[in-house]
């Protein structure tokens, strides 16, 4: 069965956007209990264009079907992988534009926003993938028609 979408990639973002201040839960996956990484992920990606992502952030990160993205090629509502402990995609958030990215931190921390060019997160950077449904989201928006031309 064709899943369909239902939210542009831009409404996945402001998805994600509601979630600001929800605290870190290890473990945590629902805005009620909070959320750890791929917790935050997982249900964004899953409350807004119907996809269930793997549990953790290295699943997410080899999951079947998610195609790569260069750095340079980030478009809103991809997945940015970190090495955060030491171990290659152990973090994970939602790219927002901007060179900026949300997601739910660590123990102590709150779902944030946070610059992918500060220096703590170019050295950690893994890489990226983006969901089929987030790109047909992004292709099926409408392309608003050009103003009148005046007299």
């Amino acid at each position: 069965m064709v899943r369909q979408v239902r939210e542009t990639a831009s409404e996945l973002v402001m998805q994600a956007m509601n979630f600001l201040g929800v605290p870190y839960q290890l473990g945590g996956s629902s805005a009620e209990q909070g959320f750890d990484c791929s917790g935050f992920t997982r249900y964004v990606f899953e409350h807004s264009i119907g996809l269930v992502l793997p549990r953790r952030a290295h699943e997410q990160a080899t999951q079947a079907g998610l195609a790569p993205v260069a750095r340079n090629e980030l478009k809103p509502g991809d997945l940015v992988f970190f090495n955060t402990m030491r171990r290659a995609f152990s973090h994970v958030g939602i790219y927002i534009g901007d060179g900026r990215f949300i997601h739910a931190p660590a123990t102590g921390g709150e779902v944030r926003v946070e610059d992918m060019r500060a220096a703590y997160w170019t050295r950690r950077f893994n890489g990226a993938r983006r969901a089929p449904e987030v790109e047909a989201a992004a292709s099926a928006a409408p392309v608003p028609a050009p103003a009148p031309a005046r007299p």
